[in-house]
């Protein structure tokens, strides 16, 4: 699947991560809904890198159509709000 991180670009994920980036991604709703922002910071640190170690970047010339789209990597907690509620962005 195509994981596009806002700003950076974006990433070929083997879809046997995609459990574990809903798990941090949950993690991350956990954290935003208890106002916990250091949590949140560590949480989604190690989302984005799962993305940036476990994926294989695509060429600026290989465009495609992402299953998934992150926030930049300096999303403010703040506006993480936005983002990670309810289900987050990776669906159940």
């Amino acid at each position: 699947m195509i994981v596009r991180i806002a700003t950076e670009g974006q990433y070929e994920l083997d879809e046997g991560h995609l459990e574990e980036l809903n798990a941090l991604d949950n993690a991350c709703v956990a954290a935003v809904e208890g106002g916990d922002e250091a949590e949140f910071q560590r949480t989604y640190d190690q989302m984005l890198e799962l993305v940036r170690s476990a994926g294989t970047v695509l060429g600026d010339d290989e465009l495609a159509e992402s299953a998934l789209i992150l926030p930049p990597a300096d999303l403010t907690f703040a506006e993480a709000g936005e983002h990670f509620s309810g289900e987050g962005l990776v669906p159940d």
